[in-house]
């Protein structure tokens, strides 16, 4: 926890920098949840095909799901998803001249999530 995922639209592949952004987003997550830096994990999905809007080859879109375990209030969530969505904006560049829309949740974990003993 916290249980990172952002999804891209492939045609971003080349101008998503998305190492640097997941080093980034990682202490920012950790300071506004109040957990440790190593509990922060993210994975990224290309999607190979998705369609915004009308259509366009050159749409594109970036979405991203931070989980967390229950109980911070709903203003830390949209603070939060607030400064993910401005952080994005450095590590993104725009496609054909055109910005991409960036949308961001973030919502508790279900109450089945368990993790196994080895992680910290």
């Amino acid at each position: 926890m916290p249980h990172i995922t952002v999804d891209y639209s492939e045609n971003l592949e080349s101008s998503f920098d998305r190492r640097a952004f997941a080093l980034a987003l990682h202490p920012l997550v950790a300071e506004t949840v109040d957990t440790k830096l190593t509990a922060c994990k993210t994975r990224f999905r290309r999607a190979d095909t998705m369609v915004v809007a009308g259509g366009a080859p050159t749409d594109a879109a970036v979405y991203i799901d931070i989980a967390l375990l229950a109980g911070r209030t709903t203003e830390l969530k949209t603070r939060l998803s607030e400064s993910v969505v401005a952080l994005l904006a450095g590590y993104l560049k725009p496609v054909d001249g055109v910005m991409p829309p960036v949308y961001a949740e973030v919502r508790d974990l279900a109450p089945s999530y368990r993790k196994s003993e080895t992680e910290s």
